[in-house]
């Protein structure tokens, strides 16, 4: 086991909540929106996947999906996906590339990237609950390469904006995503943005000292407040973690199946838009790309 490090000097944020998530084959679910995503909205929802070679069929078979009301954040920590859409161009995404989904209004997705040459495939998957305007506005897709995207010392700026570095993925504001990689040993303070009193990570590798030790695989919840959190990466090996702050969403949040919205009447709208596009995505034939791709339907 890594050793355990001291904890930074500054005032430590507490932590108020720890867990594993519930595993099913190569994907846990750290949190949904009728647990976690109840106490950490706009964050709502967030699965790990670490995917070998010989479980690569896995993607394959998961079927198309709807969404509405939400957008989803998909990051690598380790190996590659290729993404192929006809409006969007192909490329591939490697750590700290993004595939960024706003459902908005609903689309259909599940097969829009699929895995590389590297052996393994790791990261994460995030949901967001959209502002209201947002939650059934126009679905809105990109995939941004590792290359376009900007830096904050050790951090990925995924979404939202931090130490004057702003993410080039077009999400709502008041709200920071960061992909972090500490070196063994190495230090490093969460400043969040004023207001942002939501506060949470999630470590994919290594071990992190902050109020307490943070093992590999867990998801902890940091108190409500705006506090730095101080951070202390394990001696012999790096650490890897997404770590998230937030503005609260002001609204419940009302659920369908893939769907989450801020009102009853929202949620209607967004699965009778999911219901229409279903029928036409069935008429629409065979839209595998040259990769073995399906591009988002929307």
């Amino acid at each position: 086991m890594n050793a355990l490090v001291q904890a930074d000097s500054l005032p430590q944020r507490r932590i108020s909540h720890r867990t594993r998530g519930h595993g099913h084959g190569p994907i846990t679910r750290l949190m949904s929106p009728s647990d976690l995503g109840q106490w950490l909205k706009p964050f709502v929802f967030l699965d790990t996947f670490s995917i070998d070679r010989e479980a690569m069929s896995a993607l394959a078979d998961m079927p198309l999906h709807p969404h509405s009301g939400i957008a989803t954040v998909t990051v690598f920590t380790e190996g590659e996906a290729r993404y192929s859409d006809p409006e969007l161009g192909s490329g591939t995404l490697t750590y700290g590339g993004v595939e960024w989904m706003r459902a908005g209004s609903g689309v259909w997705h599940g097969k829009e990237i699929s895995p590389g040459d590297a052996p393994r495939m790791q990261g994460f998957q995030l949901w967001l609950s959209l502002p209201a305007e947002l939650e059934n506005a126009e679905p809105v897709s990109c995939y941004i390469e590792a290359a376009a995207m900007r830096h904050a010392g050790p951090a990925h700026v995924i979404v939202g904006s931090y130490q004057g570095v702003q993410s080039p993925v077009p999400a709502p504001a008041d709200v920071n995503y960061l992909l972090v990689t500490l070196k063994a040993g190495q230090r490093w303070t969460y400043r969040p943005p004023t207001g942002h009193t939501v506060g949470w990570l999630a470590l994919a590798k290594g071990g992190l000292q902050a109020d307490g030790f943070i093992h590999n695989g867990e998801m902890v919840v940091f108190e409500t407040g705006e506090a730095p959190i101080a951070l202390h990466a394990a001696e012999g090996e790096d650490a890897v973690f997404v770590l998230g702050s937030a503005m609260p969403h002001p609204h419940d949040l009302h659920l369908g199946y893939y769907s989450v919205h801020t009102s009853a009447a929202s949620l209607e709208q967004g699965e009778r838009r999911i219901a229409e596009l279903e029928r036409t995505l069935k008429a629409s034939g065979d839209r595998y790309t040259a990769v073995g791709t399906i591009p988002v339907f929307r």
